[in-house]
């Protein structure tokens, strides 16, 4: 078994992009965290940092190129098409910026004419806090996909939906499939947006082929968390570090081979970019978000947090908790699907099980040596995905009128 401090580093590495910030003293706020200054700016592009406050009170850190390297045309910026991009989950709008321009999916868009916009969910460092809650209490971290979907995703879509004045397209990966889809099924946020496209697409678990995972939802280990009055989860302190140990310890899990075991065989990255991704990721995230997805695992459902029979009533006034319906999707809105033949957590049987339950058929790329972290970190993204991710957006402009 590994020690504590190498597993530190293990986990940090190898949970990169996983689509499963220090807490005390933690300073999310837009000077401190600022993934312009960080980050963007230095590569010579134009960036922009706004807040958006969602319904429940926290405070998103939203991130706009709204043109290309170092074309110093904002005057041109309102004809762009907006695209809206979603991290997963230990992840954050860095997602997308950490590779080399010609890597990187946001600088290739920007690079290709569109008006880029990078989301952050609450409790990433990119995000800047709560209106009158602390990272140290509790409630800070009482939320999970639902919130995501039901608050995060909206207030933010609608941000760029207004100050765009017209629809985006959105682009999710892993976490960001499963929010964008739940989110796309509820009344309005559909209307914000004229195309979406999905990379690692995620809305069923229970075929994953992901050992560590499956281990972690079966031995309910995020109960043990929680009853030693763990809320946050965050592999750069020892309870996470806690956690992954309790986990590998199951003959079930080759913690000599992490990264396999989590994603699957990734093809393409490059590692001797690690450091500087350790640089920035993992964030942190609840540990009742891990525990919906330990839910959807064991389940097999993609349904809203189940609190047991009583809580059920007492939150949904039935018995067991809503389905996301993918059939209440807006049938206009099309839709393109990308995943791996190596990808361990977008196992084909639970992605053919979401085509099914759309409402119209989506297009779709396949690559057959890609895992999970291949579609945000490949060297090879953009001849292998990008390109097609581009031109069905490019195809789809015709919808991005906003009645506002």
């Amino acid at each position: 078994m590994y020690s504590s401090s190498l597993l530190v580093a293990s986990v940090a590495l190898m949970l990169l992009h996983l689509c499963l910030g220090e807490k005390a003293g933690f300073e999310r706020n837009a000077d401190t965290w600022n993934l312009c200054e960080q980050i963007i700016l230095k590569m010579g592009y134009p960036c922009q940092n706004y807040t958006v406050t969602t319904e429940d009170g926290f405070l998103l850190g939203v991130y706009r190129m709204p043109y290309g390297f170092n074309e110093n045309l904002p005057e041109k910026s309102w004809s762009r098409p907006p695209v809206f991009l979603q991290h997963g989950l230990l992840q954050g709008g860095d997602n997308w910026v950490l590779n080399n321009p010609e890597e990187s999916l946001a600088y290739i868009l920007a690079d290709a004419g569109f008006d880029v916009w990078l989301g952050n969910i609450r409790g990433t460092r990119w995000s800047h806090g709560h209106v009158s809650l602390h990272p140290q209490d509790k409630d800070y971290w009482d939320w999970g996909l639902d919130e995501l979907a039901g608050y995060d995703l909206p207030a933010m879509l609608e941000f760029v939906y207004k100050s765009t004045a017209r629809k985006l397209l959105y682009v999710g990966h892993s976490q960001g499939t499963i929010i964008g889809f739940a989110a796309f099924t509820q009344d309005r946020v559909g209307e914000f947006v004229a195309a979406a496209a999905m990379l690692s697409p995620i809305t069923y678990l229970d075929h994953i082929n992901c050992a560590f995972c499956n281990v972690a939802s079966h031995y309910y280990v995020e109960r043990m968390m929680k009853t030693i009055g763990v809320h946050e989860f965050n592999l750069r302190n020892e309870i996470g570090v806690e956690l992954v140990d309790r986990v590998c310890s199951s003959p079930k899990v080759d913690c000599e081979n992490l990264l396999a075991s989590i994603t699957g065989a990734n093809c393409c990255f490059n590692s001797t970019r690690i450091p500087f991704y350790m640089q920035y990721e993992p964030h942190s995230t609840s540990l009742k978000n891990l525990a919906h997805l330990a839910q959807m695992v064991r389940k097999g459902t993609f349904e809203m947090y189940d609190y047991g029979k009583l809580g059920n009533i007492l939150h949904y006034y039935r018995l067991s908790p809503p389905a996301y319906d993918l059939f209440k999707i807006p049938q206009s809105m099309p839709i393109w699907l990308a995943w791996g033949g190596n990808d361990a957590l977008a196992d084909p049987v639970d992605v053919a099980h979401t085509m099914a339950e759309l409402p119209s058929k989506p297009e779709l790329v396949y690559v057959e040596d890609y895992g999970h972290i291949d579609f945000v970190l490949s060297t090879r993204a953009k001849s292998d995905v990008y390109d097609s991710l581009i031109a069905f957006f490019r195809a789809h402009l015709g919808k991005m009128h906003a009645d506002i």
